[in-house]
Formats: structure tokens, C-alpha cells, sequence
């Protein structure tokens, strides 16, 4: 076993235990792929403010997220097929996240059903839920995160309609994968994973199959959702799913100022900035690039989050630095699932904490609710590729 001491180590590991479709499948974004690319790049124009003869003992990392007490201010983010990374995915991942004190939160198109995820776990967690034209199955999925006690509800509304990935067509994208000659010889050079899936019933989409009538795998819900993600979603939507709900909501997907300030008056309880890790829009800002302007026009008046791009705990500092409450990893602990199933996801969490808590202490920080955007050192001419003000 390599010593892993990286996300990157945690990456190379996976590749070269998941198979192609699924590997690919997290690891990849839309078209050109630019905006992917940019999630991470952006984040080295940030450079950090060093302090010395600073008493650095006693750090905390302790914070908040929506009212929930966490251990660092990081939520597992929803990943589609997550059961696919590595066996029962979805429940190693929530342990793992138990575990560490963070949120956990299920996707709707996930391996494992939120059923599961409640019976194998002794935390509360957080569902997330795309806008369907079936609304009597939305009302049963709503119903089904509230009987699991989830502690709140992640609505995503930059999946109207769906963007290209290319390696998912060019692999023939299907879970369980399909018995093709090239799958075949693929599969034989990943023997944990296999042994993983023989072990394990959950190799479909626990939340849908079984739920909805001719569902049984991707290609049938392909079809399905290609006639279900609603291209006529509107804010009036977003208010029914919030009384039909009546708890936490949190909205995904927001990067424009205008969006942000429409959440606010939605009502919801906070707001994530984010591009769908790239699998969207390409062509659309970074992440990074998109949330100092909206924590600067609503950060005051509704809780903002931020996920896309978030490889190391320093792109963790930088983020609450500028001023998001909270942060989301969503390939970064697929790679440690993928390498090395919960002690890979637990791995992962490890070395973003070791690094936020290394580098807050060398910015002269004690308490991760402390950093603000003096901590940051951004040159004049990256100032305005990233929204930010001096």
C-alpha cells in the first residue's frame, strides 16, 4: 500500500481500482471540460497571508453549518452513483462522515436508497432532491427523506436538463455495467471491486428502483429522466418543495448575483455556490470566481456555501476566508471511496482537516470562524477574475 498522504495519492489509487465507466464518471465534466479544469486552477491565484510569533495553540476547526454543529466546516457532497465507486458506497460514506463529524449527503440518484442510509447509520443526513415532473414521486421522495429524519433537504436547480459528458457516452455509462467484451476485460483487472459487488444486493438506484414502474437500471432511467428533469422549473417551484418539506433547505447550484438574491427571498435556509463540479455549464465561472460577489450581495441575509473544485484543506480555508460558512467535497472523497472504501472517504477528511488546521495555524488563526479575506493575498490583475474587493 502507497503512503497516502494527498487527495491526489487518494485519485491515483482509485483509478486504478474502479472501473473505467465508473472512474470516469466522477472524474470528468462537461464538454470541453474548462470549467472543471478551472474549479481547482482557480484556487492558486488565492495566495495566503503568513504570520509569525502568533501563539498558535488551542485551534479549533468547530463550526456550523445551517445550525448544525461540525467538526470543520465540510459536507460530503450529493454524487450521483456513488454505490458504483465502491460497494454499498452511499453507507461507507455516511459512517465515515458520522464518524467525522461532517454532513453527509445522499444523492437522489444514488446506489443505496435513503432507507438504507437510515438503517445503517446513527447520524442524521442530509437529502438531496432534483426538481421531476412526477410530482406524486417527488411528494414520495420528501416523504421518505422526513420518515429517515433527515435533517435537511438540498434542492439542485442546475439539472433541468442535462449537459453532455463525453467518456459516459463513449463508455456506455450503466450500472451494473453491461456484459461487453470491453467491460469484461476492464472488470478483470479490478478484482476488489468485483468482489465488492458480488457481496452486496445494492447495485441499482436504490431511491427510484422499485419506486417507479420500468426502472431497473441506467439505460431505463435514462430514458426515464430524459421525459422527468423539468426544463420548466421556476422559483414557484422551489416554494412548494419547501412547505411540502417544511424543514431545512438548503438550494444548489446558484451563480449568479441575481439567483442568489431570488434564494433569499425564497426563504430557504442557505444557498450553495456551485456549477455542478463542471458537468453542466461549460464555459461558466469557477466556483471560487462566483462566491465572493454573492457572499458580498446576500452573505448577510442567508447562509452561503460553496462547492466545485475543493481538493486540499487550504482551498478550504480560502473559501470560508472569503466568506462561505461552509464547504462541499465531492471528488475528493469518491477518490478515497474509490481507493479504499470508508477508510478511504475517512482518509480524505483526514488530510483536508491536517491541512486546514496546518494552515490556519501558519496564518496566525486559532479559530476557523476568525478568517476573513485579510488572510488572503490576491494580486490586482486576478482581483477581478475573482470578485474581490481589497
Amino acid at each position: 500500500m502507497p503512503v497516502i498522504t494527498t487527495i491526489e495519492d487518494l485519485r491515483r489509487l482509485a483509478e486504478r481500482r474502479v472501473p473505467r465507466m465508473f472512474y470516469d464518471y466522477a472524474d470528468s465534466g462537461s464538454w470541453t471540460e474548462q470549467t472543471y479544469r478551472e474549479n481547482s486552477s482557480d484556487f492558486a491565484k488565492i495566495r495566503l497571508r503568513q504570520r509569525v510569533a502568533v501563539n498558535m495553540d488551542g485551534r479549533s476547526l468547530k463550526s456550523q453549518m445551517i445550525g448544525q454543529d461540525v467538526s470543520m466546516p465540510v459536507a460530503i457532497a450529493p454524487t450521483g452513483l456513488t454505490g458504483m465507486q465502491h460497494a454499498d458506497g452511499e453507507i461507507l460514506a455516511a459512517r465515515a462522515a458520522a464518524k467525522f463529524g461532517v454532513p453527509f449527503t445522499l444523492s437522489t440518484m444514488s446506489i443505496c436508497s435513503i432507507e438504507d442510509i437510515a438503517q445503517n447509520t446513527d447520524r442524521p443526513f442530509w437529502f438531496q432532491l432534483y426538481m421531476l415532473r412526477d410530482r406524486k414521486f417527488m411528494e414520495r421522495l420528501i416523504d421518505r427523506a422526513k420518515a429517515a429524519k433527515c435533517s435537511a433537504l438540498v434542492l439542485t436547480l442546475d439539472l433541468q436538463i442535462l449537459g453532455q459528458r463525453h467518456k459516459d457516452l463513449k463508455n456506455g455509462l450503466s450500472a451494473p455495467p453491461k456484459p461487453t467484451l470491453a467491460n469484461m476485460i476492464n472488470l478483470a483487472f479490478k478484482p476488489r471491486w468485483c468482489l465488492g459487488m458480488l457481496g452486496t444486493k445494492r447495485r441499482f438506484f436504490g431511491n427510484i428502483v422499485g419506486h417507479v414502474t420500468g426502472v431497473e437500471d441506467v439505460s431505463s432511467l435514462s430514458s426515464w429522466t430524459a421525459g422527468q428533469f423539468d426544463p420548466t422549473l421556476s422559483w414557484a417551484d422551489v416554494a412548494w418543495v419547501k412547505e411540502r418539506w417544511g424543514g431545512k433547505l438548503i438550494l444548489k447550484g446558484i451563480q449568479d448575483i441575481e439567483d442568489a438574491k431570488l434564494a433569499v427571498a425564497s426563504g430557504a435556509d442557505a444557498l450553495i455556490v456551485s456549477n455542478h463540479g463542471g458537468r453542466q455549464l461549460d464555459g461558466a465561472i469557477s466556483s471560487i470566481a462566483a462566491l465572493a460577489p454573492i457572499v458580498d450581495a446576500v452573505g448577510d441575509k442567508i447562509e452561503v456555501h460553496m462547492d466545485g473544485g475543493i481538493r486540499t484543506g487550504q482551498d478550504v480555508l480560502k473559501a470560508i476566508a472569503i466568506g462561505a460558512k461552509g464547504t462541499y467535497i465531492g471528488r475528493a472523497f469518491l477518490y478515497g471511496l474509490g481507493a479504499m472504501g470508508e477508510a478511504g472517504v475517512t482518509k480524505a477528511l483526514e488530510i483536508i482537516r491536517k491541512e486546514l488546521d496546518i494552515t490556519m495555524a501558519f496564518c496566525g488563526k486559532t479559530d476557523v470562524r476568525t478568517l476573513d479575506r485579510n488572510d488572503l493575498i490576491v494580486r490586482k490583475d486576478a482581483q477581478r477574475e475573482l470578485g474581490l474587493r481589497h
